[in-house]
């Protein structure tokens, strides 16, 4: 089965201004990759940034949203996280007077 087969892509045509399209083509050229190819990879690249962006904002609404209620942080959790980072720390030590 031919790879065009198991993965069948949808074209897309998208005007580019001159300097993108020259940057688009300079880039092409110095890495000896097709244009569709690094522009895919861009494309795709974009994509995932805005799905984990998107997911972020998700997760900071709902800590927001949620802070000081019932379904914030566990305060036995809590307590014990403070602890591990406090034994974790340092030892001060004391210089003679």
């Amino acid at each position: 089965m031919s790879n065009a087969m198991k993965r069948p892509y949808r074209n897309l045509h998208v005007p580019l201004r001159p300097e993108s399209y020259e940057t688009l083509i300079s880039e092409c050229r110095r890495s000896g990759r097709p244009a569709t190819q690094v522009a895919r990879e861009a494309i795709e690249w974009w994509i995932e940034l805005k799905e984990r962006l998107d997911r972020e904002r998700s997760l900071a609404g709902y800590v927001e949203k949620v802070a000081g209620t019932a379904h914030d942080l566990d305060p036995a959790l809590e307590r014990a996280g403070i602890e591990l980072m406090l034994a974790r720390q340092p030892k001060r030590r004391r210089h003679p007077k």
